[in-house]
């Protein structure tokens, strides 16, 4: 059997496209219902979010079963959409890497963005709960998991910010640390400055504050935060109360002077305030920043601290992908050990059931043996399968993953004859089989 994952994301297809292939949990639950009705197919996981859909899955054989995939991906989204060219199509080592960097955020639109290894995550539970995975997918997103928690625990990948908003929400706690006690005054209703707002009101920002020339958007505005709407003439009383200010309105120049801040700092009684300007023209004279306690930061400031930051991250992603290799070599060799695991076990199996069976009739042949004796005649007969099964298990250990496996675990199954315990281990070839073709 062979691991793959079919799929397109940002980097293959554009949003346009991307928005036929978004799946909804209910949607992805009544496809997985289905997958097992795809021939040659025996596990599967959909993930889908905003920038990208894809379908792991165990084949039997990774060419016969593209066509196969290609048809159930395109009949959940039902589109006319052609995807050939925008899919992707990764098999065995090439498909657990690519899983290891998505969950590592590695892959994601903005590297070390957090809300994918969640997203990972839940695209399993979904997958388990229908019944679609087994040995192979099971190991798989538990590893991956595993990858991505260690990467963001032993790298810095996700400590800095790589957006406008973010970044300005990180220049807010390096002034005031903790910011339940902070209120913040929106100037405008620009999309930036709602997100950036919306930033501050999740790290918890007390009071929201809007203000508008068009006083029924800056009520529209407050009510999405549970603020409070400021008419436009009078903001900078409301400045008095506010730690922080947000400005984009898009007028064509000053809107807050020095002149206006130095008035407004005696006010505020030595309590320092942050002015973000992501206005273009800037809102802020650039002259009030030299004012005792006022912080000023433009669009060009911001950025500046994002490009410094995402190039942090990719520094930081490189040692992420050091922990990717390291993990997946670790993988492939436990994929290859599931690949003869049913064999070895049903040969321990076995051997371990004749010792029992011989000591217990030697035992019964020794009434007045000591129970010293009696654990001297177990500890010999433990060595003795230990030493006969130990060059057969080496032999499975050194051939597997090359041509000479099929050769050792033929001869093993015929030597031992170890096909004869039962359905249960007979289910457990099938399922723990080898996620590498033969």
């Amino acid at each position: 059997m062979q691991l793959v994952v079919l799929g397109l994301n940002h980097k293959t297809a554009p949003v346009a496209v991307r928005e036929c292939f978004s799946f909804p949990e209910d949607k992805i639950r009544t496809g997985l219902a289905h997958i097992h009705e795809c021939e040659g197919v025996h596990e599967g996981v959909i993930l889908s979010t905003c920038n990208r859909t894809e379908l792991y899955a165990v084949v039997d054989d990774a060419d016969e079963a593209l066509p196969v995939l290609r048809d159930f991906f395109e009949r959940m989204a039902a589109t006319a959409i052609e995807s050939d060219d925008y899919l992707f199509y990764l098999r065995e080592e090439e498909c657990i890497r690519h899983l290891f960097r998505v969950a590592a955020s590695l892959d994601s639109l903005v590297i070390g963005e957090g809300q994918i290894l969640s997203q990972v995550k839940k695209a399993y539970s979904v997958a388990r709960a229908a019944g679609t995975t087994s040995t192979v997918l099971n190991t798989l997103f538990h590893r991956a998991i595993a990858v991505g928690k260690r990467v963001r625990t032993e790298t810095r990948i996700a400590y800095s910010a790589v957006s406008v908003s973010y970044a300005a929400v990180e220049l807010a706690k390096k002034v005031f640390g903790d910011l339940s006690r902070s209120n913040v005054l929106i100037l405008g209703a620009g999309e930036m400055s709602e997100l950036t707002a919306r930033h501050l009101v999740d790290n918890g920002v007390k009071t929201v504050f809007v203000s508008n020339r068009n006083y029924e958007r800056a009520v529209s505005l407050a009510q999405r935060f549970r603020g409070v709407a400021v008419p436009f003439e009078d903001f900078m009383k409301s400045a008095v109360d506010a730690d922080i200010v947000i400005t984009s309105t898009g007028a064509p120049h000053y809107i807050i002077t020095a002149w206006d801040v130095a008035h407004l700092m005696p006010k505020r009684h030595g309590r320092p305030i942050i002015f973000i300007d992501i206005a273009v023209p800037r809102d802020v004279e650039p002259e009030a920043g030299t004012i005792a306690g006022v912080s000023l930061y433009n669009i060009d400031d911001l950025e500046a601290v994002v490009e410094s930051n995402i190039r942090s991250r990719e520094l930081e992603a490189q040692a992420a992908e050091a922990i990717i290799e390291e993990e997946l070599g670790e993988l492939v060799n436990r994929f290859r050990y599931l690949s003869y695991r049913p064999v070895l076990v049903r040969l321990t199996d076995k051997a371990e059931r004749i010792r029992q069976r011989e000591v217990k009739r030697a035992l019964a042949k020794l009434p007045d043996i000591t129970p010293e004796e009696r654990k001297i005649l177990e500890n010999m007969s433990r060595m003795l399968v230990r030493k006969l099964l130990r060059d057969p298990i080496t032999r499975i250990n050194e051939a597997a993953g090359t041509d000479k496996e099929p050769y050792y675990l033929d001869a093993v199954r015929k030597l031992f004859k170890v096909d004869d315990i039962g359905e249960e281990a007979a289910c457990e070839k099938q399922t723990c089989h080898r996620y590498a073709g033969q």
